[in-house]
């Protein structure tokens, strides 16, 4: 009667790991038996070779190699050595042979058996020797005077073991093998049913055909997840991506099996992406996007990678910097009502005490002094959001006492900016930018920012922001628009990264240079009849 064929995915597992088991448990004893001797010399070589070179390069045994008196400061070190390294001599000596140290103290001060001659030269080199203690594998190195010009040779260093010591391991390999094989070959079979009992356990008794079905199931809800999905293997390579790691990365269909390190992301990204430890919520740019990073890695046998995902804030970091403007913008006119309403109190005070005279002239004053600037943003920008911007950043420089002056140069039409360079865009740039320098012209003599808003020919539209700050330190032009760098509190150093990015996308540029009464200038130009190829500069005038 013919046992019927086994139609789960363990059964037909089962069979074929029995007979898997019992060929490589035969294979692993012949191949050991035979190879065990040659495995053991090299091994004793490899060993040898080890030793002899951290010893002549040690500082201690340099330093000894110069006294008059070596034996008596080496002589404990390599005995000490020998012990815990597992070979069977440690003899370090003088170029001409004279053994400083040995295993057996008769034979200190005794000529060196062996061959020195290319050690001597300055190679490091083995043989198979019979010395003192018998036939061995020995390795002699040269110890150099590392503050000798040419690093003089002032010794040598011969580290070996006996062929009698390897001979010994390996009977007892072999005697060990024996055994060990024999009870792997019976656990192996124990073994193999226990897991496939499990694994028919795991797979609920699935043929492969169900788990591939399966399979595409779990690719089909992975790249349905709008939230980008990244794993790395562990050579740092892309093991699986899902559409939205794709999509916030700008990754093509062939980034499956490439390292991230060539993926050229930005340097921080790439960090984070590679980053041992785990991450959590970290806020990173791209070319296009900002991105919120939470990694951790993974370990499963002999691979270890990382699992990482990708949310999407572009959106909601720049709604952020909206919602700040604005409360900006609500402190500074409450401030300014509170203003007034001083203001409004003096003038009232004046009229009670019968000068109405001076009581206009404070009040014609004041008003032509917050008049001033509002006309000359309103006629010479057209531009909506740019205006309500300046209006808004000017009344908060001046609640911090900086003067936020408009450009006479500056014209922006209403209607000029194309439907490609949002006003979202705009507040994001300009409002940044102005924000840096109010920081930095605070407190600074005669506190000042120049702010220029134009077009050229209503080809290209020009931002400038200049302040009478300290300026920025020409050593970190470069890094200036990296996320993180900033000269306040730690945890800041996002806004130029928002600036670079935004203008990035605009496909525009930006540079850094030295404003003419010092200070910084940043200048922003960005195209308005066609998109232009992205393009940032970073320079320092």
């Amino acid at each position: 009667m013919r046992l019927p064929r086994p139609r789960s995915l363990a059964g037909q597992l089962f069979a074929m790991q029995v007979v898997l088991v019992a060929a490589i448990v035969a294979g692993c004893s012949v191949f050991a038996y035979v190879s065990d001797r040659s495995q053991a010399e090299e091994t004793a070589r490899r060993q040898a070779y080890a030793t002899a070179i951290a010893v002549a390069k040690s500082p201690a045994v340099i330093e000894a190699a110069r006294s008059g008196h070596p034996t008596g400061r080496l002589q404990p070190y390599t005995e000490a050595l020998r012990k815990e390294a597992g070979v069977t001599f440690v003899t370090i000596m003088a170029p001409d042979g004279t053994r400083w140290t040995h295993p057996e103290a008769q034979e200190i001060g005794r000529t060196y058996l062996g061959h020195t001659g290319p050690a001597l030269a300055g190679r490091t080199f083995d043989e198979t020797y019979v010395g003192v203690l018998g036939r061995s594998v020995r390795v002699v190195a040269p110890v150099r005077d590392t503050e000798a010009r040419g690093g003089r040779i002032i010794g040598l260093v011969s580290a070996g073991i006996t062929i009698e010591a390897i001979s010994a391991q390996v009977r007892q390999q072999v005697a060990a093998l024996l055994g060990v094989a024999s009870g792997a070959l019976a656990l192996g079979g124990l073994g193999t049913y226990v897991i496939n009992a499990r694994l028919r356990r795991h797979t609920h008794g699935m043929n492969a055909r169900e788990l591939s079905r399966m399979h595409d199931y779990h690719e089909a809800a992975l790249h349905a997840v709008r939230e980008g999905l990244l794993m790395l293997d562990g050579r740092q390579r892309i093991a699986l991506i899902n559409d939205g790691g794709r999509e916030l990365l700008g990754l093509g269909p062939d980034a499956v099996g490439r390292p991230v390190a060539e993926m050229d992301l930005p340097g921080p990204l790439t960090a984070a992406l590679l980053a041992p430890e785990p991450r959590v919520d970290e806020v990173h740019l791209t070319a296009d996007r900002v991105v919120v990073v939470n990694s951790r890695p993974v370990s499963g046998g002999e691979k270890r990678g990382t699992v990482v995902t990708l949310r999407d804030h572009t959106e909601l970091q720049a709604l952020s910097g909206e919602l700040d403007s604005e409360r900006g913008f609500t402190q500074a006119l409450r401030s300014q009502a509170h203003e007034a309403a001083n203001r409004l109190h003096t003038v009232v005070s004046l009229i009670e005490l019968g000068r109405a005279d001076e009581a206009v002239e404070f009040a014609t004053a004041e008003l032509e002094l917050a008049q001033a600037l509002t006309d000359q943003v309103v006629s010479a920008v057209g531009e909506p959001v740019l205006a309500a911007l300046l209006l808004g950043k000017a009344a908060q420089a001046n609640e911090r006492g900086v003067a936020l002056v408009l450009d006479e140069d500056s014209r922006i039409d209403d209607g000029l900016l194309p439907g490609t360079l949002p006003a979202r865009d705009l507040v994001t740039i300009l409002g940044n930018l102005i924000d840096n320098a109010v920081d930095a012209a605070q407190g600074s003599d005669g506190a000042r920012v120049t702010v220029t808003a134009r077009t050229d020919r209503g080809r290209e539209l020009l931002l400038r922001v200049a302040d009478t700050g300290p300026g920025i330190d020409p050593g970190a032009a470069d890094a200036v628009f990296a996320r993180g760098w900033s000269t306040k509190s730690a945890g800041r150093g996002l806004g130029l990264a928002l600036v670079r990015q935004t203008v990035h996308r605009g496909g525009g540029a930006i540079a850094l240079s030295d404003a003419p009464g010092g200070g910084a200038q940043f200048t922003v130009r960005l195209p308005l009849l066609a998109r232009a190829a992205p393009e940032t500069t970073e320079v320092r005038a």
